[in-house]
């Protein structure tokens, strides 16, 4: 990748500040290789404006290595995870995150990505999420990643059919849900009532299935 020096730096400035996050687990190698890659997926994107860029690949990447340290045991965490996949990340994937980080509140992780990514999030969806406090403006669209997929315990799929991943041994939930793109407030409005009802049962299964085996 052509970069000038100001890009250069900043590149290896986020590339220290994670691989200072993640001492212990990874070396920097495995960052760099990890970040330079999230940089050319959001650039063939065409991620939102370019000056956002080595934001976009710094959150990309630090999920990434999140998600390889679940699957290479590298964390403690035993709290479930889910991913929310649909064409473009910018509606209805980036809603059911939105609910449920919130609604989780720390209890299971939250991963979000599309087969097309779009280039921004629907501002329409995030209009109709801010109306329940619930902010996604500062969300991005991004693809799913072979990490992110490997380490959910439950993928909830939105529209995306054959390009949807699938891994053996992850359950898979479809979503049947009208996209949002193109339509007026008041139906995304009912588009995000029937997505929150969606994750709130999600979550009850999910977290008491969690219980039980803690239990057992």
């Amino acid at each position: 990748m052509n970069e000038s020096p100001q890009e250069h730096m900043l590149a290896e400035a986020a590339i220290d500040r994670i691989t200072r996050e993640v001492r212990g687990m990874f070396n920097r190698e495995t960052v760099e290789r990890l970040y330079r890659d999230s940089q050319q997926v959001m650039a063939s994107r065409g991620s939102r404006i370019p000056e956002f860029a080595p934001v976009l690949a710094e959150r990309l990447t630090r999920d990434r290595l999140a998600a390889l340290a679940r699957i290479e045991g590298k964390t403690d965490s035993t709290i479930p995870s889910v991913l929310f996949l649909c064409v473009h990340n910018a509606g209805r994937s980036q809603m059911a995150a939105g609910w449920f980080r919130q609604l989780a509140a720390g209890r299971a992780l939250v991963y979000s990505g599309g087969s097309e990514p779009a280039a921004e999030v629907n501002t329409i969806a995030v209009e109709a999420m801010r109306e329940v406090g619930i902010d996604i403006k500062q969300e991005f669209p991004k693809p799913w990643t072979d990490e992110i997929v490997r380490a959910a315990d439950l993928v909830v799929t939105m529209g995306c059919g054959d390009a949807c991943p699938v891994y053996p041994g992850i359950r898979y939930v479809d979503w049947e849900l009208d996209d949002p793109a193109g339509q007026p407030l008041e139906v995304v409005r009912g588009i995000r009532d029937t997505i929150e009802q969606r994750v709130r049962d999600l979550l009850h299964d999910i977290l008491e299935g969690a219980a039980e085996q803690v239990s057992a």
